[in-house]
């Protein structure tokens, strides 16, 4: 029953965030830049705050590898997806003033889902019912904070590329999919395996940190222009960290 929660909360801030646009202008790229800024200063602040100690106390021996793999990972994905789940591949272009069905043009991007569908199969695997719990909530809040942005990205994507409202929302709810899908699958290997698959799960939790650690410092970095900070966006940062210290770290 918790997890089917969970799931709910998973799908259903895709579906609202990316849905908002239809509503309000969280498209414009003041309002992702700071939507980013604090999704990212979360990422990394739960990051080193929950799942690193969680990782590190069970195992060690080979989980830095593990979390360099997940960081490498998430650079392989990127070239399917352009940078999108830090907003990349949307932000610079909302600046230029050309036609935007010139940069998306009016077919599936098959490449974009693929690429951002695995990013969020593999964010959901950690989810699982016999691995602790407190790290399940901890990734929750994560993804759902981080997925915010990313839904406002992909549906403004879906838009400009010329598709209709509908067609965009099922690509969109194919994508909120995705986490639930990874968790639902961890859930059936444990159910189907024995034996201790504790370590297993610490594997791939690591490979979770590995992407968000990417994930997080090339948001961060990508926030602004030249790379510099004004007083909004750091006091944003700022929040995103002090937002994770509510999460507690036991």
């Amino acid at each position: 029953m918790e997890n089917i929660l969970l799931y709910f909360f998973l799908f259903s801030t895709v579906i609202i965030s990316g849905s908002s646009l239809f509503l309000f202008k969280t498209e414009n790229p003041k309002v992702l830049k700071l939507l980013l800024a604090f999704s990212g200063a979360f990422l990394l602040a739960i990051s080193f705050l929950n799942l690193v100690p969680e990782i590190f106390a069970k195992d060690a021996s080979k989980i830095g590898a593990f979390i360099l793999l997940g960081f490498v990972l998430q650079l392989l994905l990127e070239i399917l997806t352009k940078g999108i789940e830090h907003g990349h591949g949307h932000a610079h272009e909302c600046d230029k003033k050309h036609d935007h069905h010139e940069h998306f043009p009016k077919v599936a991007p098959i490449g974009l889902m693929i690429g951002i569908c695995i990013h969020a199969f593999l964010e959901g695997m950690p989810i699982v019912g016999n691995f602790n719990q407190h790290i399940q909530h901890s990734l929750t809040v994560g993804i759902i904070i981080h997925n915010i942005p990313i839904s406002i990205v992909l549906m403004s994507i879906f838009l400009e590329a010329g598709h209709s409202k509908r067609r965009s929302i099922l690509y969109l709810a194919f994508f909120a999919l995705m986490t639930p899908a990874g968790s639902i699958t961890s859930n059936f290997i444990s159910s189907e395996m024995t034996g201790n698959l504790s370590a297993y799960f610490n594997m791939i939790l690591a490979v979770v940190v590995g992407i968000f650690l990417h994930v997080s410092t090339s948001i961060l970095f990508e926030t602004s222009e030249n790379h510099q900070y004004n007083i909004q966006k750091f006091i944003t940062v700022l929040l995103g960290i002090a937002v994770a210290f509510l999460i507690p770290f036991q």
